[in-house]
């Protein structure tokens, strides 16, 4: 059989972190790449009872349900929004598989071959992956750890008429920032003048470190929803499990029902049996309780990461030191390349993410991205010994 693919296909690459996991398979490697959660932490009684109490309801929550999301679970994320000073209703609403798919969606229905995207520089991987599928072009704007330089911001919308610009303002993945609420005004201001619509992905908000105040998002600073510059998604798969893979996005309703229309075609709609078990979550679980428990303990691991990187002499070493989520950004002597040095690595027992991946041009070869929520801290320490091994070896070969 000749198999006749479309032109698509070759714009999607591989995930550096499944590469990575692939590697990893059947060999004793302590992994610090994938952003995975802490299963420890997961409610697995919670959610044992939540999905309990959908059976006893009977055989009608096996049927299909509507493409916009379980109702009640709207219902139930809209007072959770609230919460957060945020404004929405059911109808500016959609539930999705992860709030992976929310990106996905909204490309499909705003982004044309060609269409410019801004994002920041470094960003996240998968939504690298998504905005290529669509033959978008990406431009990335200069950052520090504030956020977006509102200059280069402006100087990149009127060089290069952006249609939408995608940003991960609160613990940012990779780089683990926080936007100082001036970027974030300043964003907004400068998109909304232009017409740039901002999608703002929030998977790692609730994820915050110490007793300070939670930074505003982006769309509780406009007007709306209606109307409103901003597209906003979040997941359950931080606060309670990946394995549910229910996210959800909020805007105006006109760029929501648009969505959905694309949703239908995708996949008619998300796991209600998972939606129905998460509306019995609200109504039967402290989640916010539950959330302090992670929050705490993955402070403290990040706490942990942070004085074995104190205690290294590896040349260069420079960090940010996260005010939540799940990752540190490292970078190391701009001679050093943290692809070449992932292989020997994974020689010695240990992987992580290079940074390369996660720019959408001109990369910074000598970063990498660690995750210190999913290996225990004893492991953690055995993994920066091999990681001290490695980078002692490719010194010996430059």
């Amino acid at each position: 059989m000749d198999y006749r693919f479309s032109d698509t296909i070759n714009s999607f690459e591989s995930s550096a972190v499944r590469e990575i996991l692939k590697l990893t398979q059947g060999k004793s490697i302590i992994s610090l790449a994938g952003g995975l959660p802490n299963e420890q932490y997961f409610p697995l009684d919670a959610v044992r009872e939540a999905f309990l109490r959908v059976f006893e309801q009977g055989r009608q929550v096996l049927q299909y349900g509507l493409t916009e999301g379980y109702t009640p679970l709207r219902e139930d994320l809209c007072a959770h929004l609230a919460r957060k000073g945020m404004k929405a209703e059911i109808d500016n609403m959609l539930l999705t598989t992860g709030s992976q798919q929310a990106i996905d969606l909204l490309a499909r229905i705003y982004i044309n071959p060609g269409d410019v995207i801004l994002v920041e520089r470094p960003t996240y991987l998968a939504a690298i992956q998504v905005f290529q599928s669509h033959q978008a072009r990406l431009i990335s704007v200069d950052c520090d750890e504030d956020g977006m330089n509102l200059d280069d911001l402006e100087r990149k919308i009127r060089q290069y008429k952006p249609k939408m610009a995608y940003v991960i303002p609160t613990f940012s993945n990779p780089a683990g920032k926080m936007w100082s609420l001036e970027r974030r005004r300043g964003m907004l201001s400068i998109c909304k003048r232009n017409g740039v619509l901002i999608l703002e992905d929030d998977p790692y908000g609730e994820l915050r470190f110490g007793d300070g105040e939670p930074m505003p998002s982006i769309y509780s600073l406009d007007d709306g929803p209606q109307g409103s510059a901003v597209v906003y998604t979040s997941t359950f798969s931080k606060i309670v499990a990946p394995a549910l893979r229910t996210g959800w996005v909020v805007g105006d309703s006109t760029v929501i029902r648009n969505m959905t229309r694309a949703k239908q075609a995708a996949d008619l709609h998300s796991s209600t049996m998972d939606q129905q078990a998460l509306h019995q979550l609200f109504a039967h679980f402290d989640l916010y309780a539950h959330i302090a428990v992670i929050r705490e303990a993955y402070e403290a691991r990040m706490r942990g990461m942070l004085e074995l990187l104190k205690q290294q002499s590896w040349e260069g070493l420079s960090w940010i030191e996260p005010k939540g989520g799940m990752f540190i950004w490292v970078e190391l002597a701009e001679s050093i390349d943290t692809q070449e040095l992932l292989k020997l690595a994974v020689q010695e027992g240990v992987a992580f993410v290079p940074g390369a991946s996660f720019y959408a041009d001109e990369p910074k070869r000598n970063s990498m991205r660690l995750n210190f929520t999913h290996t225990d801290s004893d492991m953690v320490v055995l993994a920066f010994e091999r990681l001290d091994r490695a980078l002692s070896k490719m010194r010996q070969t430059v």
